[in-house]
């Protein structure tokens, strides 16, 4: 059987803590202007009490801030007390492997649903649904273990909880690659995206620039590199043999390493990548940290099953490359030295192909997650010990049914890419999905459906009045704006602002209710509102009293060519009003309130308990106020791996010392054979604990010698 993997899931589980952090963090330093009494969306608007009881209150609408009440915080406190809790316990996980618990997992997953309940429109992202998913099967993964405090165990069903990771993976890269073609986008079918793309995006990076200026053949040439990887590739993840895994392991991280490198995507593309170390095995987590034995490979002739396995895996390779051609029309046209491409296939053809494929997909990954149950069933058996191996049975049942229960429920979602199969599966399957629809457990995704701005990028420009004559721009810290000023590099922060603000550009502003409450916010000067536009108050034009009048524009962007020799990064231009010209009091700003239900809660606000806790949260929160939101991320980055840095120094020079003599256990006895077995768990025995040293290559070199055992005695 292959070799537990404890290291792949320390990687795993210390990932979604990195990811955990950076979500909890980013959100706790927007919760004032964007949830608090004065902000955009008051969340308490949200929490309307209904005189039912606390229970009836939770049943209704989950969340942990029905309890704000009892401890004196009103909701924008306990928003920022959960996130605080949750960037004490993700970077807790982080720092300390004893906290990568199921428990802690948890409490996260609790902490963050309660946010997303009251989040609104800020928080509706594919990522904050797919931290949503992933924490929860970390609560699968992850060991219960907080108790014991002990050394990472392994259960004989962590494979099965681990191929649920895989099967979320598969789903979000599979389906992000569907429905680019069925969203019959002209620039995905003619691929042309990348060419819009890059200057398009929520937030680029400079580096986006750069990689804009390349040629239109390159850009068409790595959209079929997309395809291939979203496509094709996931079917990889449930190979049998592990070079294939790898193939795609890597494929997924180059991919996500090129969208981090031109983009602001905040920490999806780190949960991603996180997701992805499913597909890692112990050998090669191993052998990249320089703790794993190589294997012995240089036997000849070799085996016929590595043959097999060798063949099999040129020939997928080979596969790959042929389709990749054969469906895209791949070829060098050598007269002006490029690589010509063109999608081949049309779009009955891809979507007879997809209606045949979606159900066999769903029946290969019920073959895959069967083979792991009933290899997890065969360690159990091998279980010493009469009463450890029915625990372990007990264990493997639950985690089974569980796994089985999550993979059929999210069978549904998935489905949704090819209507035809949805409606083909069982009506039970659909109805169990209905009843935990609202708690995020497996949701349906899809990634840049269609490109956006393909006739330049649109863009809302505030401007803002004292007498309505002359206008002065609002600039934003990190949404495009000044065309001098270069794009900025804010992830894994993600300003919610900035982002609704670019959805807001692609329609009309009644199709986004809360940019109205934010014009009125930004009249009556509210601190915490215009904090998320600027931290820095000397670049806020009106710092020193609040506009009288604020209108916005829509533009067009478009990046700068390389051939203008132009010193700016942008170029734009006008295109009309976006919002007219308003001012506190203006019937059409007090109509717009009040049909979104936006108009200011006239409700005295609660008096808080005489508590140390509101005061502890308001000092807090004092103190991060002039902390750029990415300073305070890196910042709790750099601790960690610098607390990483000095502990493996430490282990370093522990590991220089001369080491001590031990006396090896008896032939025969149990500890010789190289694993020990507590309540059901399998553990490998250290070299220390089977009495060996690294360091020492005889018995001399201990003293353990013959004369050694002398002076022993």
């Amino acid at each position: 059987m292959a070799e537990p993997p404890r290291r792949v899931r320390a990687v795993l589980l210390a990932g979604l803590a990195a990811a955990y952090l950076a979500a909890f963090a980013s959100l706790y330093v927007q919760i004032p202007g964007l949830y608090g009494r004065d902000g955009i969306l008051p969340a308490r608007r949200v929490l309307r009490l209904s005189g039912k009881g606390l229970w009836e209150q939770f049943r209704d609408f989950p969340t942990l801030l029905w309890l704000g009440p009892s401890l004196g915080l009103d909701t924008e406190l306990g928003m920022e007390l959960l996130c605080l809790l949750g960037v004490l316990c993700s970077f807790g996980a982080l720092l300390l492997e004893p906290l990568r618990d199921s428990l802690v997992f948890a409490l996260l997953w609790v902490f963050y649903f309660s946010l997303y309940q009251v989040g609104q429109v800020f928080l509706y992202f594919q990522w904050d649904s797919l931290l949503l998913e992933a924490g929860f099967l970390a609560v699968l993964v992850a060991p219960l273990r907080i108790l014991s405090w002990g050394p990472p165990a392994w259960r004989p069903h962590d494979s099965v909880t681990f191929w649920l990771v895989r099967w979320l993976l598969f789903r979000l890269m599979f389906a992000s690659g569907v429905v680019k073609l069925t969203s019959r986008c002209p620039t995905w079918w003619g691929l042309t995206a990348l060419t819009y793309h890059y200057e398009t995006q929520c937030i680029p990076t400079p580096a986006a620039w750069f990689t804009h200026q390349l040629p239109v053949w390159f850009q068409k040439f790595s959209v079929v590199a997309t395809y291939v990887i979203e496509i094709a590739v996931p079917v990889l993840f449930f190979a049998p043999i592990r070079r294939l895994r790898l193939f795609a392991f890597y494929s997924q991280v180059l991919l996500q390493a090129l969208i981090i490198l031109t983009g602001n995507y905040n920490f999806f593309n780190m949960l991603t990548i996180v997701l992805a170390s499913s597909l890692l095995d112990e050998e090669h987590v191993g052998r990249s940290t320089g703790r794993s034995k190589r294997r012995n490979t240089g036997s000849w002739p070799p085996s016929l099953g590595s043959f097999l396995s060798t063949l099999l895996e040129l020939s997928t390779y080979s596969l790959l490359l042929y389709w990749s051609i054969q469906y895209f029309g791949l070829e060098i046209n050598w007269e002006k030295r490029l690589l010509e491409s063109k999608v081949a296939f049309t779009y009955h053809e891809f979507t007879t192909w997809l209606r045949a494929v979606t159900l066999p997909l769903v029946g290969l990954a019920f073959l895959s997650l069967s083979w792991e149950i009933l290899a997890a069933l065969y360690r159990c058996a091998c279980v010493r010990g009469c009463f450890w191996k029915l625990w372990a049975m007990l264990q493997w049942v639950i985690f089974a049914t569980a796994a089985v229960g999550v993979f059929a429920i999210s069978l549904v979602p998935f489905t949704y890419i090819e209507l035809e199969s949805n409606g083909k599966l069982w009506p039970g399957i659909h109805q169990a999905f209905g009843a935990v629809q609202r708690l995020q457990l497996v949701n349906s995704y899809g990634l840049f459906r269609r490109m956006t701005g393909v006739g330049g990028r649109p863009e809302v420009v505030l401007e803002g009045s004292y007498d309505g004559q002359n206008w002065t721009e609002i600039e934003f810290m990190y949404k495009p704006g000044n065309v001098s000023r270069p794009p900025p590099v804010v992830a894994p922060h993600q300003p919610r602002l900035d982002w609704q603000m670019w959805f807001a550009a692609l329609g009309h502003h009644s199709s986004s209710p809360w940019f109205s409450s934010f014009v009125h916010r930004l009249l009556q000067g509210q601190e915490d509102v215009i904090r998320l536009v600027q931290v820095d108050e000397s670049q806020y034009p009106f710092s020193a009293r609040p506009p009288v009048y604020i209108r916005a524009q829509l533009y067009k962007y478009w990046f700068t060519s390389s051939a203008e020799g132009s010193h700016s990064w942008w170029r734009r231009q006008r295109v009309q009003e976006f919002f007219p010209t308003v001012s506190l009091g203006d019937p059409m700003l007090e109509n717009l309130l009040n049909q979104h239900g936006l108009k200011q809660d006239k409700t005295p606000a609660r008096r808080p308990l005489a508590t140390v806790l509101p005061r502890v949260l308001q000092s807090l929160r004092q103190l991060c106020r002039p902390v750029p939101s990415p300073a305070i991320l890196w910042s709790l980055y750099l601790v960690v791996a610098t607390a990483c840095l000095l502990r493996a120094l430490r282990r370093q020079c522990r590991g220089g010392a001369p080491p001590a003599c031990h006396k090896g256990p008896r032939r025969g006895d149990p500890a010789d054979r190289g694993g020990t077995e507590k309540n059901g768990h399998m553990r490998r025995r250290e070299p220390q604990e089977r009495g060996e040293s690294r360091a020492c290559s005889g018995p001399e070199a201990c003293g353990g010698g013959r004369h050694g055992t002398k002076r022993k005695k």
